[in-house]
């Protein structure tokens, strides 16, 4: 049968033609952003259980909803993720801004270091975050503490510790703490350790590389405070603990806002390598207007002896010797660029 013009079967195939889809190409996703900031008083810190189920895509994916529903609401303004494994670094940065996007979030920074392993056969990811909660978490503000190194977990817990007492931080205060081992062996005593001292606090474990070169263990923490301290920012080093001129052993803050930047690599090791990394650097907390004079904690994680001694050489170019920052330096397995050989990243306080 012959089909006539304007006929409801002619009607029918040319609507049909009409209404095919149209190719289309996929948004670019954003770059988390190399710098972020959260209000002192209501930021609040979580540490992602660990999981086994599945490759790093999966898991990263599965830790980032677990993360955002323990939240409750709250804003995640900085991520730590820590990979074990074989799998793309890369991913991690592509899943955080896929999973914010996909929630119609803020992308928080971001620091991605892989490390030797994690404390779980199969895991292959451990994230913290640090997030700005709808109620007032820390009225008084908070104290950061620095890696406290040892050869056992019970002399770093011992350390640790006595810097939380010295701060006027009740242990039940302290919020999150932070334990890199060189080897897993340790883990036990560890736990053991920062529960029976810090029963409240999340508690992450990491092997910094898979083959430590020398026994050590270093514990970090944040704590919120019981009292204001003398001064918005007071950079502490309290008698019985080991003075360095290098670092402050606790940072004391109560401003209003505190800027948490996402890591800057170095590419490279030579001395204008690192002194690039923290060029960028300044360029990122600089948009959020502070500088490095604001600068009270430091995270730095190189690959090799070398490239740590050149940070420790170089960074008060940068840093104000005077009031060096709290901070926490070791070596790691690897950053999400194979030519990185250092990642460097700090918060800084802000009015």
């Amino acid at each position: 049968m012959a089909l006539v013009a304007g006929s409801p079967a002619q009607d029918r195939k040319k609507k049909n033609k009409d209404d095919e889809p149209v190719t289309q190409s996929l948004p670019l996703l954003k770059d988390p952003p190399s710098a972020a900031v959260g209000e002192t008083n209501r930021l609040v810190f979580h540490v992602s259980p660990l999981s086994s189920k599945g490759l790093l895509t999966q898991q990263v994916r599965d830790t980032l909803k677990m993360l955002l529903q323990e939240q409750r609401g709250a804003s995640i303004v900085k991520l730590r993720a820590f990979v074990s494994g074989s799998g793309d670094l890369r991913r991690v940065q592509t899943l955080v801004s896929e999973v914010f996007t996909e929630h119609k979030l803020s992308i928080p920074a971001l620091s991605t270091i892989q490390v030797g392993a994690l404390p779980m056969e199969g895991a292959q990811v451990a994230i913290e975050s640090i997030a700005v909660g709808k109620k007032t978490a820390n009225p008084n503000g908070l104290a950061f503490f620095a890696g406290q190194q040892a050869k056992d977990a019970a002399h770093s817990v011992a350390q640790l510790r006595a810097a939380v007492e010295s701060a006027g931080v009740n242990r039940a205060a302290v919020l999150r703490t932070t334990c890199f081992l060189s080897s897993l062996d340790d883990l036990a005593a560890a736990k053991d350790a920062i529960h029976s001292a810090f029963p409240a606090a999340a508690m992450n474990f990491v092997q910094q590389q898979r083959l430590g070169m020398e026994q050590l263990i270093e514990c970090e923490a944040v704590g919120r405070l019981d009292k204001p301290p003398i001064a918005p920012v007071a950079l502490v080093n309290p008698p019985g603990l080991a003075r360095n001129p290098n670092y402050s052993q606790i940072a004391l803050v109560n401003t209003p806002r505190i800027v948490f930047s996402g890591t800057q690599m170095a590419f490279g090791d030579q001395d204008k390598d690192v002194r690039l990394a923290f060029e960028r650097l300044r360029k990122a907390i600089e948009a959020q207007g502070v500088g490095y004079k604001d600068v009270f904690w430091s995270g730095v994680y190189p690959l090799t002896r070398p490239v740590a001694d050149k940070v420790r050489a170089i960074r008060f170019d940068f840093f104000d010797r005077a009031n060096p920052p709290a901070s926490t330096l070791l070596l790691f397995e690897g950053l999400p660029s194979l030519d990185a050989t250092v990642a460097i990243e700090v918060a800084a306080a802000a009015n």
